[in-house]
């Protein structure tokens, strides 16, 4: 535990700086489903029985048993009675559920319940729509299927960073932490350093979910190995790699009053946004903010000024910002600055304020989410919008993305060595990767929150509880109360984030559309560095990213002039770029010979 401490002694002094530096700086009844469900009441209902005594059988002999075929009464019945409605939310049978996905969704429940009172203390990251993950429903309809009870730790919203530092340096660890790589040096480091348990020889008998669906293919199972071979926690693994989710949205009405098409090329942006000035968008562009918006990869991305690391031609590793269009995208910037094209606020606007400036009269175009902006703009202002394809720089190049989801999702959790309990929390968490726990955990409890399709899916009927929350809260907030949306679990995005899959929305279509007709050749995989590595790598990241920021920020908004890059350049070179980047070539080695 020296080596824990002495990490944590190397957070608690970077987290002091950086707090230092921050407040320094500022989703009918049918005749034909009645009768069908008339018809199989009675059946049902024999069935609860049969299926629980064969679920409890399962438990007690760890082996599978017999379970009733509940298709013909669960799938496409909308008006659920209340027992058929217990059967599937109190019981592990899935027979009802479809196979949407080119893998089986694994339905090992030899488990549950499980065999011991057990409760299991878990440190996670506070959410702000949920003002006590204890009171979560999903959290609660784990515990009945599972048997394991779940006491969730959560910080104030803004205080984790402290938090997590407090919590890793007394020693009193959870059972489980989310978002373990929180750790300094990352989540192997909180392995090598006794904070977290090594997995590998645990897995395949206490998580028979989450072994088979990560080795049910070749992503899958690279991401979630280190270069080692070692398993080491349980990541968020999705069914697919999810959509693109940010990009250029432009209000439908700012194209009818210019009178021009979606632009492309970066020439043409200027000339619409030059044109939205002149029909009263009075800062057109909402460009930047203080969560990142200056670095989005889409208009540097035209320069080939990416954000970060990327891939070259030849699948080395490159830094975006020391690429030789540098220069051009700062002038290009620094020029529709000056033109007063952006938000006068881009480089302090929170999202309250970006939010509030979007559904304003002052502004043509965002840079953000499709699934954000249908909440924002469609659902609360009636106001419609279009995707663009990240810009280009001449006319004929193809647009492209760093962003690439190598189906890795959602969050990821580890069990600390503390736990007395590890093979309970090993098949807790390893629930969300069963066939059940899919369906609770992306689409909340049957009945009240969703139904199940004639083809055996679910989906969110139109008085489901997220789209008609009984307290009034918009969908933005029930996504998160009814339901998981981001886990250690299988995230099905394209079919469950009620956002995307509402009646009449759009978000789905710009963000298929971007994912299929962007270039993501250049995106880096989810590489892992070895504990020194981490050290220096964080190190120099923390560094580079500090003067990217500054000088960027600066030449932008016209404090400095454009040729100041140079020296920028110079700095970067001279504070370890070419380390850095040999850090990051040799974790892409690794990882390509995983």
């Amino acid at each position: 535990m020296s080596k824990m401490k002495k990490r944590v002694m190397s957070l608690l002094v970077v987290s002091t700086i950086a707090t230092m530096s921050l407040a320094a700086c500022s989703s009918n009844n049918n005749a034909e489903n009645a009768k069908a469900t008339s018809d199989n009441t009675a059946e049902a209902t024999n069935n609860a029985g049969t299926n629980n005594a064969g679920t409890k059988n399962a438990a007690a002999n760890g082996a599978d048993a017999a379970v009733a075929d509940l298709g013909t009464v669960i799938r496409g019945n909308k008006t659920p009675t209340q027992e058929q409605q217990d059967e599937v939310n109190n019981t592990t049978n899935d027979s009802y559920l479809a196979d949407m996905f080119d893998q089986k969704l694994p339905s090992n429940y030899s488990a549950y319940p499980y065999k011991k009172d057990v409760t299991l203390d878990i440190w996670i990251p506070a959410n702000s729509n949920i003002a006590d993950m204890n009171n979560q429903a999903v959290k609660k309809q784990m515990e009945k299927l599972t048997g394991i009870k779940a006491n969730f730790i959560s910080p104030p919203v803004g205080q984790e960073a402290d938090a997590f530092t407090l919590m890793i340096s007394s020693g009193d660890l959870p059972d489980i932490i989310m978002e373990p790589e929180r750790y300094p040096g990352g989540f192997e480091a909180g392995v090598n350093d006794g904070a977290y348990l090594d997995l590998t020889d645990k897995m395949e008998k206490n998580a028979p979910n989450y072994t088979e669906w990560r080795n049910s293919d070749e992503t899958r199972r690279k991401t979630t190995i280190t270069d080692s071979g070692k398993v080491l926690g349980f990541y968020g693994i999705a069914p697919y790699s999810e959509w693109t989710w940010f990009g250029m949205l432009i209000k439908k009405e700012a194209l009818e009053k210019t009178g021009m098409e979606v632009p492309n090329t970066i020439d043409e942006w200027h000339q619409f946004l030059l044109k939205c000035k002149e029909v009263g968008y009075s800062e057109p562009l909402n460009y930047g903010s203080t969560y990142g918006q200056i670095f989005t990869g889409i208009i540097n991305g035209a320069f080939g000024v990416w954000d970060w690391t990327f891939l070259d031609s030849n699948g080395k590793v490159q830094w975006g910002p020391a690429q030789p269009k540098a220069k051009d995208y700062l002038a290009t910037m620094q020029q529709w600055n000056k033109e007063g094209l952006l938000n006068k606020d881009w480089a302090t606007a929170d999202f309250n304020q970006r939010m509030a400036s979007a559904i304003s009269a002052k502004t043509a175009v965002m840079m953000d989410s499709p699934d954000t902006m249908w909440s924002y703009w469609k659902q609360q202002n009636n106001i419609d919008f279009v995707g663009a394809l990240n810009p280009v720089l001449n006319a004929g190049d193809k647009s492209a993305t760093t962003y690439k989801n190598f189906e890795r999702t959602g969050r990821s959790a580890a069990i600390s060595t503390k736990s007395k309990n590890v093979e309970a929390a090993m098949a807790w968490l390893d629930f969300a990767y069963s066939k059940k726990g899919w369906e609770m955990l992306n689409y909340g409890e049957y009945g009240k929150v969703h139904l199940i399709d004639e083809n055996g899916k679910p989906y969110y009927p139109a008085d489901s509880y997220v789209y008609k929350d009984p307290d009034g809260q918009p969908v933005s907030t029930a996504l998160d109360k009814y339901r998981m949306h981001s886990w250690p679990d299988i995230r099905d995005e394209h079919n469950s984030n009620p956002l995307i899959v509402a009646e009449g929305s759009y978000s789905g279509d710009i963000r298929k559309n971007w994912t299929e007709n962007m270039d993501t050749s250049m995106a880096e995989p989810p590489i892992t560095f070895t504990q020194d590595e981490a050290s220096r790598e964080g190190e120099l990241g923390n560094q580079l990213s500090t003067l990217r920021g500054e000088y960027f920020a600066k030449i932008i908004s016209g404090e400095l002039p454009v040729d100041a890059y140079d020296k920028f350049l110079k700095e970067a070179k001279q504070m370890g770029l070419d380390e850095f980047l040999s850090l990051h070539q040799a974790a892409l080695d690794r990882y390509n010979q995983r």
